[in-house]
């Protein structure tokens, strides 16, 4: 069971069925000891100036180990800019707030009464968690931005102290309620998956199997949206199940998460490193790992397009820096498509990969978790299609697939494999090889790789979701040492 504290300046009072209230003194001295019970911390010192008692009491927090909000990072990160932090608000956020409309609002546990701003509030509050937070919210160049800062107990007038208070009880019955009837784990971790998904990483029953293999280490598994998931420091883990990009929530997320100390696959560098061509194949030729010949390109002119045909043989394949599931892959057969093509994409990026065309029957794809491979597929082309996926048919949109053994998977396969991933780091990725006569050529390395029910768990079954599950408990087992 958890225990619930509030911390208070002396002079201010406050209500709470479901917390101990002390004030910074107490909390000085009579809560630093290590205990059984985890302890989650509500600061509400005033916390709007740097090593005032509200950031102190967060630091204090932080060394005992106690959950505690805001974090040290957040008030440094609300704090250091006299006028406030400008966030950016995406326009799936912003879209119902009304255009060229300004508004200076307070915002308690995420919070606010107007449904149009409401949403706002949740995602400045996900990314800033603080009890209370001020958004000065004002459009620029199309843009809706929110200047945020923190807003100090004192400061509030009755009726504002009258909200705070019930989006305070709201926020200890609900968000951090204790369910004494529910079976005691030993940490809580969210899987953010999005319903909306096309070709989401993981389907529903592979999702099932990831909770019910995760209750078999102590982990309280939970699947939530990006707008469920709330606030991250009361979950020890973050598994993220949902297409990862780098301007996404899920790499702010994967963040956020990282800043508030929980264990997270894919952590953000893995996101940044794998999302990005432009860096796996620089990365590529610096490390000696074998793959495709690889060209930069950030023009169409006649020059460029001469120099490419005298490097390249036709077709040659064009890619987006930034894409997934074969998804801002072109292959292109002469001059007058590459050209078009060229021109097409660079409207979209600076630079554009251009490679040469390696046909095979089929992709291999190696699951790599922690630099050991867990599973072994190989993919063929869909039914009339040069890729595995063919986004433009209605029926046969993606191949057959087989599903192996590790040990039964050539040994240059399973060493490039995971050499590849050994530049980008300890997480979980799936990286795409193509495999002609002697030769292996690694395509690129994706984070948040595909696990479905009866595709790459075909060989192991539940075996596959029991050990990712248990890389999750030894890094949480390694955290609390």
């Amino acid at each position: 069971m958890r225990k619930n504290l509030i911390v208070l300046n002396d002079s201010h009072s406050i209500d709470s069925s479901n917390a101990m209230i002390v004030n910074f003194n107490q909390y000085l001295s009579e809560f630093p000891k290590k205990g059984n019970v985890t302890t989650r911390l509500i600061n509400l010192c005033d916390s709007t100036q740097y090593l005032s008692q509200g950031y102190y009491c967060s630091l204090l927090a932080e060394a005992r180990q106690h959950q505690v909000l805001p974090s040290v990072s957040t008030i440094n990160d609300l704090t250091c800019q006299p006028e406030g932090l400008v966030v950016v608000i995406p326009p799936n956020v912003s879209r119902m707030y009304a255009k060229d409309k300004s508004s200076d609002v307070l915002v308690y546990f995420g919070w606010h009464n107007d449904e149009n701003i409401n949403k706002i509030a949740q995602y400045v509050f996900a990314q800033y968690p603080a009890p209370i937070l001020k958004l000065l919210l004002h459009w620029q160049d199309k843009k809706l931005l929110a200047t945020v800062s923190l807003v100090a107990l004192a400061d509030l007038n009755a009726e504002q102290h009258t909200s705070l208070q019930q989006r305070l009880d709201n926020f200890t019955n609900n968000v951090w309620r204790s369910n004494n009837n529910r079976k005691r784990f030993r940490w809580d971790m969210a899987i953010l998956v999005n319903h909306e998904e096309e070709t989401p990483p993981s389907d529903q029953k592979a999702l099932k199997h990831f909770v019910k293999a995760a209750n078999k280490f102590g982990i309280n598994a939970e699947l939530v949206t990006v707008d469920q998931i709330g606030l991250l420091n009361r979950y020890d883990a973050l598994f993220i199940r949902e297409t990862t990009a780098i301007r996404h929530h899920t790499y702010q997320l994967a963040r956020q998460a990282e800043k508030e100390g929980l264990v997270v696959i894919d952590d953000a560098t893995s996101i940044l490193r794998c999302c990005n061509k432009v860096f796996l194949h620089d990365a590529f030729s610096y490390n000696s790992v074998p793959s495709p010949k690889t060209q930069f390109v950030s023009d169409a002119t006649v020059a460029t397009l001469e120099q490419l045909e005298q490097d390249f043989s036709y077709p040659m394949v064009l890619k987006l820096p930034e894409s997934s599931f074969s998804k801002g892959v072109f292959k292109v057969a002469d001059r007058i498509a590459l050209e078009q093509k060229l021109s097409s994409i660079l409207a979209e990026s600076a630079i554009i990969l251009v490679q040469e065309y390696l046909y095979t029957e089929y992709d291999w794809r190696i699951g790599v978790l922690n630099g050991r491979a867990i599973y072994a597929c190989r993919y063929h082309m869909a039914r009339n299609h040069w890729q595995i996926y063919n986004h433009g048919a209605k029926r046969f949109s993606s191949g057959d697939f087989e599903t192996m053994a590790t040990f039964e998977v050539p040994r240059q396969v399973l060493e490039t494999a995971v050499k590849a991933c050994s530049f980008i780091g300890n997480s979980l990725y799936g990286v795409d090889l193509k495999q002609i006569n002697e030769k292996v050529y690694v395509i690129e390395v994706n984070d948040n790789p595909s696990i479905e029910q009866g595709v790459e768990d075909r060989y192991l079954g539940y075996e596959l979701y029991m050990q990712i599950m248990q890389e999750f408990a030894n890094r949480l087992e390694q955290r609390g040492r």
